[in-house]
């Protein structure tokens, strides 16, 4: 499994509510994306909610990209990353 950063735009803003419809919502988005064994680890939102950063892990860039076409969400560039942990090297 590799893994991938997303980029991804959103000019009206992003807004998910901390209700039952956004819970809904979000379990949408977690079904759609193991239809194509993609899995969101976590996203970073800007603080005017215009744009995320979001970490996943699945089989191919593709696979990723189908995952947002079919929950309606856009991609504007996926990376493949790895981690980087600084205090791995700190000490040694």
């Amino acid at each position: 499994m590799l893994r991938y950063m997303v980029e991804r735009t959103f000019p009206g803003g992003l807004e998910i509510p901390s209700t039952e419809e956004g819970r809904k919502a979000m379990l949408g988005v977690v079904e759609n994306n193991a239809e194509e064994q993609v899995f969101w680890v976590q996203s970073y939102v800007t603080d005017d909610h215009t744009k995320t950063f979001c970490v996943y892990d699945g089989p191919s860039p593709e696979a990723v990209r189908r995952s947002a076409e079919r929950n309606g969400i856009p991609v504007d560039r996926i990376s493949e990353v790895s981690v980087l942990v600084p205090y791995f090297y700190v000490g040694r």
